[in-house]
């Protein structure tokens, strides 16, 4: 059942939109159902009480694919873990659903994803009104143009189909929704990087595929109570192709606020509370990192829009909501289409030219936060009541059914905090067979050596490293890798120059690519979604020889007794760190760290960056 809600102000909001989002009669050249057949949605059918089932949703596909088939193209791009087929429907305007043709003619690519948390259904039923109304009714074929829509209506089709009315606490219909997760209890909106699920290996082909100009990804936010109905995001951070942040801070954004107002409904960058009980305390704000989906897609220089529906609306609400903001988003990508292509293109030639040599003095921004700049907007919230609970012993919000409009501060820059000097390419060693897959996911061009090579490359030590004490997204990952919530340090890696020998099979990955952020962000070990972020490397801090303590104190009085000033490091380790004095082990670990017996390759990270491929050997690429 959906969660009851008695809100004057929604209610208007669901009146106001019912009647605004959808037309009502079709113009007079739109074209007839075909056959007669009744074109109401699922959702609309209900009253918008219900979301169709997976089976009931690839139905009303096939029957606008069979209606409109030089139109729409429904492609299967791979399979779920429980068999079920991954859908993407293509809306071309003249039968042309050929990616290279399709770029060649300047057309845009426009790939819009629902349903990554199958229990935020909204923007797959928004999605089948607007196929409908582009090539059924034509009511807004214009939106094909200079566009061409790949929409994904459910991503994560087996979460989906785990149904029930009791998935999603926080939201307001439709009686029953899919789960948030994936057969393996995967969060796929945390995959894009390691791409360990069926689904994200499938989406990363489909994206090689399509290349799309823009990226769309559809959600229902959860967090405090409001006014807005619709609220979105772009990513804007520094390492954002500076052209394409511009024009979504001043184009596109203000074109969805004003279109998507002008239907009726409530719309504002998305709002996050610094503090969950005190709106008073203005917005928090992250930098989005590329393990999520518009973080990822900023890694490949395209544009992304975050869609978040608020969760306590009614689902007439949402989905109409939905549906102009995407109609509104569309209508502002025809009409900068020249522009969007251009902008995509400077930005891969720029990161192209970028990757052909490598300057060490360039700045790569690995990782950012957030700046201490804020600004006063104006906030439309609800009027609220703070209490003291006598439930949970914290502060408790109450939002009362009543509009009350504030000044309140939002962050408005995010810095850089890590940074590195791309190298010329990375040399990865074969063994590491799993960290080689998911290079080969991305779409990386690689080239696989015929024969070993032995030299100096720059990598890096790590030590210091701490894990969570329990599983994240099915993996052990490092605790707030590199930096802790509080700014003290989580470990470090640190620059260094090693011998070292890959065998045959190992991977050089060069930088002069597209996709070369997607590389550096995988392979640099203090990046935020990287493959030792994501324990792809843990094997290389288990320390596999010990020393017996018997052994290890023969060998502590032989090197002190060969070397006064170890003796001077030791005892000064001793009289200063406590911690240390106190423990059998680190003492007698002191000594073996410091003997020939220590394992040299311990913490040392054995992926390769060569400035220079002068005696690389030749291989085999793709």
């Amino acid at each position: 059942m959906s969660i009851p809600r008695a809100l004057p102000l929604i209610a208007a909001l669901s009146l106001l939109t019912a009647s605004s989002s959808l037309p009502a009669e079709r113009p007079a050249d739109a074209a007839p159902a075909a056959g007669g057949t009744d074109w109401t949605t699922p959702a609309e059918a209900s009253g918008y009480r219900k979301t169709p089932r997976y089976d009931e949703t690839m139905e009303y596909l096939r029957r606008m694919a069979r209606a409109a088939p030089k139109q729409l193209h429904l492609e299967t791009f791979g399979r779920t873990g429980e068999g079920r087929d991954l859908v993407a429907a293509v809306a071309s305007k003249d039968g042309v659903f050929d990616p290279e043709k399709i770029h060649a003619a300047g057309r845009v690519v426009v790939l819009i994803q629902n349903a990554i948390h199958a229990g935020e259904m909204d923007g797959k039923d928004s999605c089948l009104a607007l196929l409908r109304d582009m090539l059924i009714t034509r009511e807004k074929a214009a939106l094909l143009e200079r566009a061409v829509a790949v929409i994904i209506p459910i991503y994560n089709a087996d979460g989906h189909e785990r149904f029930g009315p009791y998935n999603r606490i926080n939201q307001n219909g439709p009686e029953e929704m899919g789960w948030r997760t994936q057969a393996l209890n995967l969060n796929l909106n945390r995959d894009y990087m390691k791409a360990d699920a069926p689904e994200t290996r499938a989406f990363l082909k489909l994206w090689n595929r399509w290349r799309p100009d823009f990226f769309v990804d559809d959600h229902v936010t959860d967090g405090a109570d409001f006014v807005y109905d619709v609220t979105y995001a772009f990513e804007a951070g520094p390492g954002v192709f500076p052209p394409i942040a511009d024009w979504q801070r001043s184009a596109v954004g203000p074109y969805l606020e004003k279109s998507v107002a002008l239907s009726g409904h409530a719309i504002s960058p998305f709002i996050a509370l610094k503090d969950d009980t005190d709106p008073a305390r203005g917005l928090a704000s992250w930098p989005s990192t590329p393990r999520f989906a518009t973080g990822y897609a900023a890694l490949r220089n395209r544009p992304a829009l975050l869609v978040e529906m608020h969760m306590l609306k009614d689902y007439r609400t949402r989905v109409t909501g939905n549906y102009e903001t995407l109609r509104a988003l569309l209508e502002v990508i025809n009409r900068d289409a020249d522009r969007l292509v251009k902008m995509n293109r400077d930005a891969d030639e720029a990161t192209v030219a970028a990757g052909r040599r490598a300057d060490p003095a360039a700045r790569f921004p690995i990782r950012t936060e957030v700046g201490e700049e804020t600004e006063k907007i104006l906030y439309r919230g609800l009027r609220y009541r703070r209490t003291p609970s006598e439930i949970s012993g914290a502060m408790r919000i109450e939002f009362l059914p009543e509009p009350l409009e504030m000044e309140i501060p939002r962050p408005t820059t995010l810095k850089v905090s890590r940074a590195v000097a791309p190298p010329l390419a990375y040399l990865v060693p074969a063994p590491w067979t799993s960290v080689l897959e998911v290079l080969e996911a991305h779409g990386l061009r690689t080239r696989r050596l015929d024969a070993g090579w032995e030299g100096e490359v720059e990598t890096y030590r790590c030590e210091g490293m701490k894990w969570l004490d329990h599983p994240y997204e099915g993996r052990q990952v490092l605790f707030s890798p590199f930096e802790s919530r509080t700014g003290g340090s989580q470990g470090v890696c640190t620059p260094v120059k090693e011998r070292m020998a890959f065998p045959p099979g190992s991977v050089l990955v060069p930088l002069d690519q597209p996709a070369a952020k997607v590389a550096i962000h995988f392979l640099e070990p203090e990046a935020p979604d990287s493959a030792v972020s994501w324990g792809f490397f843990n094997a290389i801090f288990e320390q596999k020889e010990y020393g017996e303590d018997y052994v290890l104190e023969n060998l502590a009085r032989e090197m002190l007794a060969k070397d006064p000033k170890l003796k001077e490091e030791f005892d000064r380790k001793l009289a200063e760190d406590s911690k240390f004095a106190e423990s059998p082990e680190e003492r007698l670990s002191f000594f073996y760290r410091r003997s020939p017996w220590w394992d040299p390759r311990l913490g040392l990270y054995p992926v390769g960056r060569l400035n220079s491929l002068d005696g690389i050997p030749a291989g085999s690429g793709r």
